[in-house]
């Protein structure tokens, strides 16, 4: 009997540890499923919900969501990049002064701060402020039917919802994006030049030989996929939400988790896909 009991606990622990692998198989594949149709609508979207993808553009520059006033992102991001171009330029400068190169803090600041500092710290700002609003969002309007009444009305649910905040998100992340990496050059500037007394004229010698037309447009090119990114991420837990106003929270939770580890994925693989695994530094041979 003893044996019998024991041998139904292995058996129902295996069982549940199956059902609970296949459970998320199944519903990462939805997750893919979800991007994937997000991003094959694009044409379809621009061309039967533009209205809407105005009106979503419109919504996140000026409305509750705003990236560029009331909303508070903008105050976000300044905040964030002047505090971690700051930091920056304090390590960078304690690092190079080992070695007596503090003459090449210009360069390295040029180099950080495109590159990673200023399109990671606008995708995590957005992935915040924006990202879980659009989960919140989705999220009430599962729970409440309202989706299923889109399907039901013949208007195809995830171009609407989904890709119409993907494209007005990739066109507002671009002036906040700017904006934030200026706040970063001027913040490690001050750091480098103000504080440590460094040349003023060395420092900004070095920075414009290594900041060059290309590293800017590949830096716009990372903040406007992680915009991308972020929204479907969000837009999909939204999508998929459950449990009624609790489950919506957690989805939000979930999400901003999920978008933050993924902007870390893809902001390394693009760094090696853009600049390679051995970067050079343009007018030093290096």
């Amino acid at each position: 009997m003893v044996g019998a009991d024991m041998s139904l606990r292995v058996r129902t622990g295996y069982q549940r540890r199956y059902d609970a692998l296949t459970g998320g198989v199944v519903r990462f594949g939805e997750y893919v499923t979800f991007i994937a149709r997000a991003i094959g609508a694009v044409p379809y979207t621009l061309v039967h919900y533009r209205k809407h993808v105005v009106r979503q553009v419109a919504e996140m520059t000026f409305g509750t969501k705003s990236l560029l006033s009331g909303g508070g992102t903008m105050g976000i991001v300044l905040a964030m990049s002047l505090a971690a171009a700051m930091m920056l330029g304090v390590e960078t400068y304690r690092g190079l002064q080992l070695v007596g190169m503090t003459s090449l803090s210009g360069m390295l600041a040029a180099i950080a701060n495109t590159r990673e500092l200023a399109p990671v710290v606008v995708a995590i700002a957005l992935a915040a402020k924006v990202g879980t609003g659009f989960t919140a969002q989705i999220g009430a309007m599962r729970i409440s039917d309202e989706i299923a009444a889109l399907d039901v009305m013949a208007i195809r649910s995830i171009p609407f919802l989904a890709t119409t905040r993907m494209i007005a998100a990739m066109v507002c992340v671009l002036p906040i994006y700017m904006i934030g990496l200026l706040a970063s050059y001027l913040a490690t500037r001050l750091v480098v030049v103000w504080f440590h007394g460094e040349s003023p004229g060395t420092y900004d010698y070095y920075f414009h030989l290594a900041l060059t037309p290309t590293d800017l447009f590949y830096s716009a090119i990372k903040a406007v996929v992680f915009a991308a990114i972020v929204t479907l991420v969000h837009c999909s837990y939204g999508y998929f939400a459950s449990g009624g106003p609790e489950g919506v929270g957690q989805a939000a939770g979930r999400a901003l988790r999920t978008s933050i580890l993924a902007i870390g994925i893809f902001d390394v693989i693009f760094t090696f896909g853009l600049w390679g695994l051995v970067p050079q530094i343009p007018g030093l041979g290096l």
